[in-house]
């Protein structure tokens, strides 16, 4: 049996899935689940990580965020969050300056991780769920290192991700049955009485 790991790039997957009205009501994901959608037979799933970071400026979105972070924990996900920095840009039309959030550390933090377990010999195959480009790099350093490992890519819903297919080893493409079939209930009753509940807007 091939030991898989499954590394998702938390903002990636996100964005696809709310950018599209269709796919909103399906961000309540349970990813343990959802990670096995991509194995085959011969693999058997040993660790999902899920690399985030808090929208610490907006506490409503932070509050459902964490809602979901602690049902992923529940269900044996290991979280590695990153984080914001407000950083000016320029309008490339009309060139005015304006402020913004954007998210740092997320391919930094996979690409390390994905050193890590790999110099720790904790898998044969790594899926990472991400149609990010800047991963290109690490992959492809991982591979040199470790040519007897396995790499490939899980392309999220809606994403082509052709740079990234070109230097993996497989290819996956996330499809809506993937997304509706890995759904949390609505409640989970992690114990002691705590009961985490789909948030309204999820649903």
């Amino acid at each position: 049996m091939n030991r898989s790991i499954v590394f998702v790039d938390g903002f990636n997957l996100y964005h696809a899935i709310a950018d599209n009205p269709l796919f909103r009501k399906l961000k309540w994901l349970n990813l343990s689940k959802f990670a096995k959608c991509f194995l085959s037979s011969n693999d058997t799933l040993v660790g999902v990580y899920y690399f985030t970071a808090y929208a610490t400026w907006d506490m409503e979105k932070v509050g459902k965020h964490k809602t979901y972070t602690k049902a992923l924990k529940y269900h044996g996900v290991d979280i590695i969050l990153g984080a914001f920095r407000y950083v000016d840009k320029k309008c490339g039309k009309c060139k005015k300056a304006y402020n913004t959030f954007e998210e740092k550390r997320t391919d930094v933090n996979i690409a390390i991780k994905l050193f890590e377990t790999a110099i720790n010999d904790a898998w044969d195959n790594a899926l990472i769920v991400s149609g990010d480009s800047d991963l290109i790099p690490a992959i492809e350093a991982v591979k040199r290192i470790f040519p007897s490992k396995k790499i490939g890519i899980v392309i999220p819903i809606g994403r082509k991700a052709e740079e990234l297919k070109q230097v993996a080893d497989f290819h996956r493409k996330v499809k809506l049955k993937h997304l509706e079939t890995c759904q949390f209930d609505d409640e989970i009753d992690i114990g002691d009485g705590v009961i985490l509940k789909r948030p309204d807007s999820w649903k």
